[in-house]
């Protein structure tokens, strides 16, 4: 897959996000244990936007509101609500933040408005929506585990070695 950072048409749509210094600092946050939200948001917006691409939906609106969509500033496992969970606080509190750094269309609102459907009850309204929470929740999943996999990896080359000295 090419990367995002070699897209031009992607980083068309996104540049000006990637260059605020709200979006700069999502970087400074955990994400999935593993990974910073900066990152995580690329990757969720990215991999939705090639999607959209190839089913043909609107590929701008997915981009823009990946970046956006995990748009807060606390720690998820730390920070407690009472009006809520984190799967259903979160997306307000993104789409707050959003509006105050760039216009966005009521798909882009949609979209990151219902990022967590199935942790939450309302329904998307788009089939973007439903595409980017989809590449979200997997996308979280690879997150999580990516450590683990790596792990494994290591312990099957050392396997692999140690039977190739026995078989000499």
């Amino acid at each position: 897959m090419q990367k995002w950072q070699d897209d031009q048409m992607y980083l068309a749509i996104v540049e000006d996000l990637l260059a605020s210094e709200k979006i700069q600092a999502l970087a400074n946050y955990t994400q999935h244990h593993h990974s910073d939200r900066l990152t995580h948001s690329i990757a969720v917006s990215y991999t939705s936007f090639r999607w959209a691409l190839r089913l043909g939906l609107n590929a701008t609106a997915v981009a823009r509101a990946g970046i956006l969509h995990d748009m807060f500033y606390y720690d998820w496992r730390e920070t407690k609500f009472e009006l809520g969970s984190h799967a259903f606080i979160h997306p307000r509190v993104a789409l707050r933040n959003a509006e105050k750094l760039t216009p966005l269309s009521p798909m882009e609102k949609d979209i990151i408005l219902k990022h967590m459907w199935g942790a939450t009850i309302s329904l998307p309204q788009y089939r973007e929506s439903l595409l980017l929470d989809m590449v979200d929740d997997y996308l979280a999943i690879a997150e999580f585990f990516t450590p683990l996999q790596q792990k494994w990896n290591v312990l099957k080359q050392r396997k692999n070695v140690l039977l190739g000295n026995f078989q000499k």
